[in-house]
């Protein structure tokens, strides 16, 4: 079968998209290799979505994937390896099989930066983490650490501070680039240590972790007594960004020196036929409401480009 669209990515942008296409009659497959929803599932408590301020991550994404599927977009848990154009639209090759499609959307979303540091990848998961809510509770009582100084990491350290017995927030610069009410609230928490300006230097911990050594920016200007900290500590949180996972699909359109898709709010990319949504576009804001948005646009965009 040829699908009038193929949308790779079943977070909000891509699972908004079709709903949009599929309303419009068009035959749909969303195709996702990990999880529905994307990485706001792991997020306890959304405050910013209108109309239903306090709904768990899961919750929200059940909602719209089953709207999406009550109105026929199809839903296959295959990881999307590449995308080859062709005459009349595309080939798009999963890890299954090969699927045909008029058009496609792009909402891959983005992935965890990560710190680049020796045995992190061996540590993850035996007290390196890059999702508070997903593993705070495991940590109650016990002294963690948290990198990052996003709004990301600002929410990670004020969720953590109600769990476990102190948190250390690691940022390489003495200001924050997150929202200066989180920072003031974290500033009145008892257990909260603000650790500036310093950056990760080494991963403590045989078959777990045990602390972090962590080095101060511009150390050759303090004391030698001074340049290192050694923070004891039983978690590290890791939330130093994020990056786009479109690495594939350079060779098929334009991509910005990050990695992002080049596109304007008209979600069209430099091929034609290929339309992107969410958090992997070109763009200033990255929310809930900007990725519902981008994937409505580009849903439409399909639309007149197919018909």
């Amino acid at each position: 079968m040829k699908y009038d669209v193929v949308i790779v990515g079943a977070g909000i942008a891509g699972l908004t998209a079709a709903i949009y296409a599929r309303r419009a009659e068009k035959s749909v497959l969303v195709l996702e290799g990990k999880v529905p929803g994307g990485q706001i599932i792991n997020t306890l408590t959304i405050e910013n979505w209108p109309g239903d301020m306090g709904v768990s991550g899961v919750e929200l994404m059940q909602k719209i994937q089953k709207q999406a599927m009550e109105l026929g977009a199809e839903i296959e848990m295959e990881e999307v390896e590449g995308i080859q154009k062709v005459d009349d639209g595309f080939v798009v090759k999963t890890e299954d099989g090969e699927y045909e499609a008029r058009a496609i959307i792009l909402a891959v979303g983005v992935e965890d930066k990560k710190l680049d540091l020796a045995r992190e990848d061996e540590l993850t998961g035996k007290g390196v983490s890059y999702c508070a809510t997903c593993d705070g509770a495991f940590y109650k009582d016990k002294p963690v650490v948290v990198i990052g100084g996003g709004n990301t990491a600002l929410y990670d350290a004020l969720y953590l501070s109600d769990i476990v017995s102190k948190v250390y927030l690691v940022h390489r610069r003495n200001e924050f680039r997150g929202d200066k009410a989180l920072v003031n609230k974290l500033r009145q928490r008892e257990n909260v240590e603000f650790v500036t300006p310093f950056v990760p230097e080494e991963l403590l911990g045989e078959d777990k972790i045990t602390g972090i050594k962590v080095k101060m920016v511009d150390s050759d200007k303090v004391r030698a007594g001074d340049k290192y900290r050694f923070l004891e500590a039983d978690g590290v949180f890791v939330a130093i960004g994020k990056k786009p996972q479109t690495a594939m699909f350079a060779e098929l359109m334009e991509l910005d020196d990050k990695g992002y898709i080049v596109a304007g709010e008209d979600c069209k990319t430099s091929c034609p036929g290929v339309f992107v949504a969410g958090d992997c576009r070109t763009k200033s804001v990255r929310q809930l409401v900007t990725a519902a948005g981008d994937g409505a646009v580009a849903a439409e965009a399909v639309i007149n480009y197919l018909d």
